[in-house]
């Protein structure tokens, strides 16, 4: 015990010494606050310039080239439209959502001249960038989501007023 003794004391003092090393702990900058190690004194950062975000390429390509239109797709595109446009744009695309029914301006109607004559490229191009009060839902609505709904735009579109001998055209009108 009497050996061990000189190895403990210092041992003690050692570990006394030591400050608290856990993360909570750690130096940081706060959240847009000042970062005086920075020339422009920025917390946050902007990405080196010619960097590319993981998987760009993929969407941009998956936005320009539109799917083949079968029913899974249709499906799809209904879902979709049920969980993110009915707010706003109701259930037959008429601007009648329950947001609008509650005073938030009303979007145009799908049954327009203007939007019936529309291709659907244009339908995802407003879901990527936006139109209006409309804001972009490009973070929410991966690609094909946003092609399978402007598919079912167009069903939404042909289905008001559409008579049955209009069905031979359905395949000419999808994209």
């Amino acid at each position: 015990m009497r050996r061990a003794l000189p190895l403990l004391l210092p041992l003690l003092a050692i570990l006394a010494a030591c400050e608290d090393q856990s993360m909570r702990q750690q130096a940081r900058y706060e959240v847009y606050g000042n970062a005086p190690l920075f020339p422009d004194h920025a917390e946050a950062r902007r990405p080196p310039e010619g960097t590319v975000e993981v998987g760009a390429l993929a969407r941009e390509t998956a936005l320009r080239e539109p799917p083949s239109v079968d029913a899974a797709l249709l499906e799809r595109g209904r879902q979709r439209y049920d969980a993110i446009c009915t707010p706003c744009h109701g259930y037959t695309g008429h601007g009648d959502g329950m947001v609008v029914q509650r005073g938030f301006p009303a979007p145009p109607s799908y049954h327009e001249d203007r939007l019936r004559a529309a291709p659907a490229a244009y339908f995802v191009d407003v879901v990527t960038r936006g139109y209006g009060v409309m804001y972009a839902y490009a973070n929410r609505v991966e690609p094909r989501d946003r092609w399978a709904i402007a598919v079912y735009i167009r069903a939404l579109q042909l289905s008001q007023g559409a008579r049955v001998a209009d069905a031979s055209d359905l395949a000419e009108k999808l994209p």
